[in-house]
């Protein structure tokens, strides 16, 4: 590993692919902007915006509009495709990863794509951009255009979103076994985050479908060459897997309403044993209020058996108050 000081301002990694061969060769840290041009081909910059010195570099770069230098460095967090002048730049969505694990945090790729360059800037690690890098390391890919690296970043995001999809399927298992146990158990807080990323997933991935459809309308004078059959083809792609997210998000929405009607029927329950509670307390609360008025000549009030008689009666309201009940089928 290349562990010296980058002489490329936020330089997280650069390939050059030469012309013909298709192989990429990684760029040392110590090479300089002027290295990426040398020779024919294309190459691919990939950059940290969390280096301020990003948007200067940008400007000493050959073929960036200025269009595309304000996506590269954009903020925004949402998803945009835009083809102008045989190039195409925007922002797509990616997972993020940490030092340890992946995640299923949303992140955000800036990209920009001519036929001499393909040029990315992020703020996290993403997961898609990994596990590309990861391929044109071991050799097991090559390209002779950079639309052919951008295809195969997409590709590398559905797969990614098809690792989340199985995920959050083993995780709406999980909560599905408690939700039809017979044991009482509110799982709507575990139920939450995963409706957040499932919605979240589902409505960013029915904005790129729209832009990706959109962008391949586009006049061909316009779009880098090979971009049109590119874009049909990672449709299809992303179209497939937001099927499943669609259906994630439906079966979530369901076990929301399954929980929410358990949690109902309990709490009915209750009301009906509080309601019961309620009948039979009432007649003996009304005889102990009786013989606790300060008032004279009260039954019961003269003799040893008073109390006896007291309760009799409190027994007898009780039971009077379980054949009513039992009268008009309550019980």
């Amino acid at each position: 590993m290349d562990t010296l000081p980058a002489n490329i301002p936020g330089l997280v990694w650069a390939y050059s692919f030469p012309a013909g061969s298709g192989k990429a060769v990684r760029l040392q840290n110590s090479a300089f902007p002027a290295e990426l041009l040398s020779g024919e081909g294309f190459y691919w910059l990939h950059l940290n915006l969390a280096d301020a010195r990003v948007p200067a570099l940008l400007d000493t770069l050959d073929g960036l509009s200025e269009d595309a230098k304000a996506a590269l460095t954009t903020r925004d967090t949402h998803a945009a495709i835009t083809v102008d002048e045989q190039m195409l730049f925007g922002t797509l969505i990616d997972c993020q990863r940490e030092f340890d694990q992946d995640t299923a945090d949303l992140g955000w790729l800036h990209f920009a794509i001519s036929d001499r360059f393909i040029i990315t800037t992020r703020l996290q690690p993403l997961r898609s951009l990994e596990r590309t890098r990861a391929m044109i390391e071991k050799n097991s890919a090559k390209f002779s255009r950079p639309v052919d690296l951008f295809e195969l970043l997409v590709i590398e995001f559905q797969r990614t979103l098809i690792s989340v999809v199985m995920e959050l399927t083993e995780e709406l298992n999980l909560i599905e076994d408690f939700v039809y146990d017979n044991v009482s158990r509110d799982e709507r807080r575990r139920l939450a985050p995963a409706r957040r990323t499932i919605v979240r997933l589902h409505r960013h991935l029915r904005n790129v479908l729209t832009l990706m459809r959109r962008a391949s309308a586009s006049d061909e004078d316009e779009m880098p060459f090979g971009f049109e059959d590119i874009a049909g083809r990672l449709t299809s792609r992303l179209e497939a897997v937001d099927h499943d997210i669609y259906a994630l998000q439906e079966r979530a929405r369901l076990l929301h309403e399954e929980i929410d009607s358990k949690q109902s029927s309990e709490t009915n329950r209750h009301l009906y044993i509080l309601s019961l509670m309620t009948a039979f307390l009432l007649p003996p609360t009304l005889v102990t209020g009786f013989f606790g008025m300060n008032t004279t000549n009260l039954p019961f009030a003269e003799g040893a058996s008073g109390t006896a008689y007291a309760g009799a009666l409190i027994v007898a309201s009780v039971l009077l108050a379980w054949w009513l009940l039992k009268r008009v089928n309550i019980l």
